[in-house]
């Protein structure tokens, strides 16, 4: 900002000096042409005080020193050289003026040139700095259509994944509805299972009171009879009748079954439930 003002201040004073430096031939002109007509007219005064001294001379005079006046006594002679001589140191001093402005002028252009030189190379570096600026100025756009075109396709990405996330939302909505059903429905089969198998473990042990039943039965008539054989009729009675099997034949003796105790069939019942894996 401050070379800005300063460059602003020194182009108007240029500015001036040109306005004012306009007519300085002319008026340069003008000066010499008095300096000129001041000497002339000096000169002329000299010429004609001489003439006047020497026509008063003459009239007062014979013809001889008339004639005797042509030498170095000569007014008019001696006044035309003395305007010669002033009109000599005068030429001498306007060239000495000149040859002044002449050396002035000689230093003005040097330092005009000087001026010339520092302004090429500081345009040549402004030159540099607006072409490397320009350089600058292209990458950056390079960079910045680089820029757009991956926020294009970053938006084109975030879309997709949009579309996708909005996919998986819905197949999970769908999966958790599923799943829902199935729990359900696994409960409910997990509830007919468990009532089945309570059915079929009531029945166990109703077969299993029945079982004691006869078992105490069988010991009681073996304690009145004082015997351990039965008939054969009384045997194939006591299979038929506990477990459903067929008679053992003549000469076979068949056990009965042991039945397992009603709290190891409730225990592996509840087993059975815990490890279906049903929830």
């Amino acid at each position: 900002m401050s070379v800005g003002w300063q460059e602003e201040l020194r182009q108007r004073l240029v500015d001036r000096n040109t306005r004012e430096s306009a007519y300085s031939s002319i008026i340069e002109q003008y000066r010499r042409l008095a300096q000129q007509t001041r000497l002339l007219k000096e000169r002329n005064q000299s010429l004609l005080r001489a003439v006047g001294t020497s026509r008063n001379t003459q009239s007062g005079s014979t013809g001889p020193s008339v004639a005797g006046g042509s030498g170095e006594d000569n007014p008019v002679r001696n006044a035309y050289i003395a305007s010669l001589e002033s009109q000599i140191s005068s030429l001498r001093d306007e060239m000495a003026a000149v040859y002044k402005t002449q050396g002035q002028n000689a230093q003005r252009l040097l330092a005009m040139n000087e001026t010339l030189r520092e302004k090429e190379e500081v345009a040549r570096g402004g030159a540099d700095e607006l072409r490397r600026t320009k350089e600058e100025v292209a990458a950056l756009r390079r960079k910045v259509d680089q820029h757009n075109d991956l926020t294009a396709e970053k938006d084109e990405r975030l879309q997709t994944l949009h579309d996708e996330i909005q996919a998986l939302e819905l197949e999970l909505n769908q999966v958790n509805d599923r799943n829902h059903i199935l729990k359900q429905d696994n409960a409910g089969l997990l509830s007919r299972w468990l009532d089945k198998m309570n059915e079929e473990t009531e029945k166990m042990n109703t077969a299993n009171l029945f079982y004691e039943d006869m078992k105490s039965r069988k010991n009681n008539s073996n304690g009145d009879t004082g015997s351990h054989k039965r008939a054969p009729s009384e045997e194939s009675e006591s299979y038929s009748t506990n477990a459903g099997e067929p008679p053992p034949e003549p000469g076979e003796s068949r056990q009965p079954p042991t039945p397992e105790p009603e709290w190891l069939i409730v225990d592996d019942l509840s087993d059975a439930g815990s490890n279906t894996g049903v929830v």
